[in-house]
């Protein structure tokens, strides 16, 4: 008789793990209230059996496709990137299949459009990456036919859960920090400012000098590439009162250290400099960048568990607050003490 290689099941899985049955169910399931450690122990436990489920019989049953949509945008950002890879991780972690819908332009057309690729998909959710209103409002009017969560941008409550990295926190945290290591004051290099995630940074920011009563430089608006943070790395160069800038994420920083480079200012002994993101290579700039740290792992897992809630209450379309994540200052060698006189 040809060789049949056995299968494992649930039970299996939680004799090998130390954990009780609906705890493997739990994790399968993607529920949030799991330990990590636990968590962890079970989909090692799962990989170690091959333990596969029986996707077909389970959708008969629960009559669910066990498949979520992801809807991204087409961009090199390294944000938005990063948010499509951790909701993807997360999903596939919790046993879901992905179908991915990309989107050429931010527009609410082409929201509705990319539900709609996916609604044929027979997806039983979607996690959409929305940075800006008109995306969200799309997916405010999709959710009445389809369970959807937001991930990232910003707005007033909405009838889509959303979840996002707390930028104004972030901006207030990197200036505060400069301002607590004795400089007058701080200026900042913003991101395109028709994007809710650099308006937060950029408001964070300024809170922080008013409540500390510290002169707020005045701001030009510019792209999220190394080239606008070198324009106006530029223009930061030529005026010696600079002493502290806090750049909208760390492309912009990198141009602002090449721009400051050729002028001659010395980072950090007469200028210290912060990012925003912890790109994987901010450890790797000439002087090593401080900068703050946005956890996407965590994003994927929260938008997931969301997502999950809204499935288990379809009907509840109350506004509700967005989760919001708070960032983390990672201190590099960019930046330095200043007394002044």
């Amino acid at each position: 008789m040809p060789f049949q290689e056995r299968r494992f099941g649930m039970r299996d899985v939680a004799q090998l793990a130390g954990v009780s049955h609906q705890t493997v169910s739990r994790v399968v399931n993607g529920h949030a209230k799991v330990r990590d450690e636990t968590r962890q122990r079970v989909l090692d436990a799962m990989r170690s059996l091959n333990y596969r489920r029986n996707l077909a019989a389970r959708t008969l049953v629960t009559r669910r496709s066990y498949t979520l949509g992801i809807i991204g945008y087409e961009t090199t950002l390294f944000g938005p990137a990063s948010m499509l890879h951790g909701i993807e991780s997360a999903a596939r972690e919790a046993g879901y299949l992905v179908s991915i819908a990309t989107m050429p332009e931010l527009t609410g057309a082409d929201v509705l459009e990319a539900v709609d690729r996916l609604a044929h998909h027979v997806v039983d959710g979607v996690i959409a990456i929305a940075p800006n209103e008109a995306v969200a409002d799309a997916l405010d009017e999709a959710s009445a036919g389809l369970c959807c969560v937001a991930v990232g941008g910003a707005g007033p409550a909405g009838v889509t859960p959303r979840v996002c990295i707390d930028n104004a926190a972030g901006g207030r945290l990197a200036t505060r920090h400069l301002l607590d290591l004795g400089h007058r004051t701080v200026h900042h290099v913003s991101g395109p400012l028709d994007w809710p995630e650099a308006r937060e940074r950029l408001g964070g920011w300024q809170a922080t000098l008013r409540a500390a009563g510290r002169p707020v430089p005045p701001v030009a608006g510019g792209g999220w590439d190394a080239a606008s943070g070198y324009q106006q790395g530029l223009r930061l160069a030529d005026d010696p009162s600079v002493t502290a800038v806090f750049c909208a994420n760390d492309r912009i920083a990198l141009g602002v250290l090449r721009a400051l480079h050729e002028a001659g200012r010395s980072v950090p002994d007469e200028v210290s400099v912060v990012g925003f993101d912890d790109t994987p290579e901010a450890g790797y700039f000439f002087p090593p960048l401080t900068t703050i740290r946005q956890d996407f792992a965590e994003l994927g897992r929260r938008s997931l568990a969301l997502l999950l809630e809204r499935l288990a209450a379809p009907d509840d379309r109350a506004a509700r607050q967005p989760t919001l994540l708070t960032p983390e200052l990672i201190v590099r060698t960019s930046r330095s003490p200043r007394h002044r006189a």
